[in-house]
């Protein structure tokens, strides 16, 4: 896509359940790549976005994600993408092929969609949020989606 002369770098973050992982990194780059990036996000198999990632990301990193949902990857099967990054295992192993060439990423990052008391959820957020933005950080500062 061509905006004002600045053609964006497509960035698909994928997921099982587009409901915690890749709903965070899509909001980070969002947020913080500014202009230079159209990014979208999917799980394997939607469940919904998690209350808890949409408090976390408003409460600790000012960032609103209440309006994304969660998507099928098959509603992607025909775009094509620069970057796909896969944040979980499970996603990794059943990710399709997309069209066109692009860089497939793969950054294992713990679920944080656990049962457990209250800080024991918030913890679980508090360091895949954590994880999650550091990657996107050396993204943009590197320029690699890599590591």
């Amino acid at each position: 896509m061509e905006e004002e002369g600045i053609i964006k770098k497509k960035v698909l973050f994928l997921c099982t359940g587009n409901s915690a992982r890749s709903q965070i990194a899509e909001g980070f780059l969002r947020s913080l790549g500014g202009a230079e990036y159209e990014v979208f996000s999917a799980g394997t198999t939607p469940t919904g976005v998690n209350f808890f990632a949409i408090k976390h990301m408003a409460e600790e990193e000012s960032i609103d994600i209440s309006k994304q949902y969660s998507k099928s990857v098959g509603e992607f099967k025909d775009k094509q993408f620069d970057y796909v990054v896969t944040l979980c295992d499970n996603a990794k192993e059943s990710c399709p092929v997309f069209p066109g060439k692009y860089k497939s990423i793969h950054w294992s990052i713990k679920d944080p969609a656990i049962k457990g008391t209250q800080k024991e959820k918030h913890d679980a957020f508090h360091e895949a949020v954590y994880h999650i933005k550091q990657k996107i950080v050396a993204f943009l500062k590197n320029g690699c989606l890599d590591g």
